[in-house]
């Protein structure tokens, strides 16, 4: 492993990523060879298949970080800057420090937790912690927390340290638990200091924004038991809670410990509510047919939730919302067998079996079929035909029915974005080729299809979709359009594998304004209207473009 130096610095970084990258595609050698010991995606392939995986500068810089130790180039960053600090301002350092440690709803910032470039930093400085048991209580120190139970026993159930946290939510939230070095001294420190007094349901408000450290929450609090099902997912740690009495009915553990079903199972057998948590609704969301049975199990469970808040209000029932996720027939079968009512319609009056084929699933409409009443009439048929890809059997429609699908009601002609926020490309080519308006918005984030397939990083959609007719300024539900989509995106990749710079590259080529680089050296792009921030690669495309 390479180790950086005392005091590095992310531009000299960046540079070597981009020379790392130059290389590679000039066929050097020792380029090559470096992406195929650091780099996944380049593993075990030889000099010719590496340079056909067309990388590109995020993969260099992957690369980089995985050569320095850490497992993103996000990781390395965020230590860079904490590193960078230390010492000259040790204060600020640690509160620095205690935003890798934990994620942003405790640390008040919209970031998540970067644990591998917070244990770099225990490291390298070992003596942070500094005799604070706050911080003793983020690394797992549990000799520093008997010290200081011994001293002040009251302590135990009284929030402090940089953050304010009470101690066993300081350390049920500590993204450190995630790591093998930490996990057993993080459940160890969470038992001493329920012996010595806790209270298992030691709670902080939220900070996430607009709320703050300064100001956090006062109705949303974050319960030690959400730190460990819910944001840790930490069977251990979840049972230690529960077995001291914790409450898991939080608000918020049962909902949030969906990707682990072993937490789930947890909070099932301590009593954890489903109907009132949104669970059978966010399960969904996760496509996780085991934590979807468990859900089932409960005894309180209903298969025919009424949903709440939008968006999947306007759904009514988790048999329809799992159709709109385009679900499994598992899921439906699951569904079914718990007794989820097999004729409901949306608030609108379609069918299950109407609403499946809108959103191409045939396997699941052949599940609903003996639930509707009565042959589907032309403008469904067409629906159907365009969100299974048969171009064809929509055009002998679109033939005999011209109109279409210009006749379409407002929550058909909606389809179009729900199946590009659902990465259904090959449907959305078709809808658009067959006339529909490609500006009509819909998605949990009443956006257009563009900003859809931008939030993706789907490259090729976002070319289609430009070339006929969409335009960058096609508007979202947050108030922005698809420029915005690309900053939030391009930094948070909320898809694997996005190809945020070919969206780039295509929106440009289409009349986005790619801005000029800030004379006060943030890193960000200018415009006319604001500065923002994108990731590197799509900045130096665009800051290249306007060159």
């Amino acid at each position: 492993m390479s180790q950086l130096p005392n005091r590095p610095n992310l531009d000299i970084l960046k540079k070597q990523a981009k020379e790392l990258l130059a290389a590679c595609r000039r066929g050097d050698a020792t380029a090559l060879a470096r992406f195929r010991e650091a780099l996944p995606a380049a593993m075990g392939k030889d000099d010719a298949a590496i340079g056909a995986l067309g990388l590109r500068l995020h993969d260099a810089q992957s690369c980089l970080a995985r050569e320095y130790g850490f497992p993103s180039w996000t990781e390395m960053s965020r230590f860079v800057a904490v590193r960078r600090s230390y010492g000259a301002d040790r204060a600020g350092s640690i509160r620095n420090w205690a935003g890798l440690v934990y994620a942003g709803d405790i640390s008040g910032s919209t970031n998540r937790a970067s644990p591998a470039a917070a244990a770099r930093m225990v490291e390298e400085q070992p003596d942070l912690v500094g005799g604070d048991a706050y911080l003793a209580c983020a690394i797992g120190d549990a000799a520093g927390l008997r010290d200081m139970t011994i001293r002040d026993a009251g302590w135990v159930n009284r929030p402090g340290g940089p953050l304010n946290l009470p101690p066993l939510v300081a350390v049920t939230h500590s993204s450190l638990v995630r790591l093998p070095r930490f996990r057993d001294a993080l459940h160890a420190s969470a038992r001493l200091l329920l012996e010595a007094g806790a209270d298992p349901d030691q709670a902080a408000g939220s900070r996430w924004p607009p709320d703050s450290l300064a100001r956090p929450s006062e109705s949303f609090l974050l319960s030690a038991l959400y730190g460990a099902a819910g944001q840790n997912h930490d069977p251990a740690l979840t049972k230690l809670l529960l077995d001291a009495g914790a409450n898991p009915n939080d608000g918020e553990s049962l909902y949030h410990s969906l990707e682990n079903p072993a937490c789930t199972r947890l909070l099932l057998q301590a009593g954890a509510r489903v109907t009132g948590s949104n669970a059978l609704y966010r399960v969904l969301d996760l496509d996780s047919i085991e934590a979807l049975r468990l859900l089932l199990a409960a005894p309180d469970a209903n298969p025919n939730e009424p949903a709440g808040s939008e968006p999947t209000s306007d759904w009514g029932t988790p048999l329809l919302w799992s159709i709109r996720r385009r679900r499994s027939p598992a899921h439906i079968e699951a569904l079914l067998a718990a007794g989820a009512d097999p004729s409901v319609r949306t608030p609108d009056g379609v069918s299950g079996y109407r609403t499946a084929l809108r959103f191409g699933l045939t396997d699941v409409a052949a599940l609903l079929r003996q639930w509707d009443d009565g042959p589907l009439p032309d403008d469904e048929r067409f629906i159907a035909a365009c969100a299974a890809s048969d171009e064809a059997m929509a055009r002998d429609i679109k033939a005999r029915r011209p109109d279409l699908p210009g006749s379409l009601s407002d929550r058909q002609l909606r389809l179009l974005p729900e199946l590009a926020a659902q990465g259904c490309a090959q449907a959305v080519k078709v809808m658009v080729t067959l006339g529909w308006p490609i500006a009509v918005r819909g998605g949990d984030w009443d956006a257009s299809a563009l900003n859809h397939a931008v939030f993706r990083g789907d490259a090729s959609l976002t070319r289609f979709l430009l070339d006929h007719g969409a335009d960058w300024r096609e508007r979202h539900g947050h108030g922005d359009n698809s420029r915005g989509t690309l900053a939030w995106a391009s930094v948070n990749e909320p898809e694997p594998n996005g190809d945020w710079v070919g969206c780039a590259e295509a929106l440009a080529a289409h009349g986005m304004p790619t801005g000029r680089p800030d004379p006060e050296g943030t890193g960000c792009v200018v415009f006319e209207d604001r500065k923002m921030r994108f990731s590197d690669e799509v900045t130096d495309f665009l800051l290249g473009a306007s060159a």
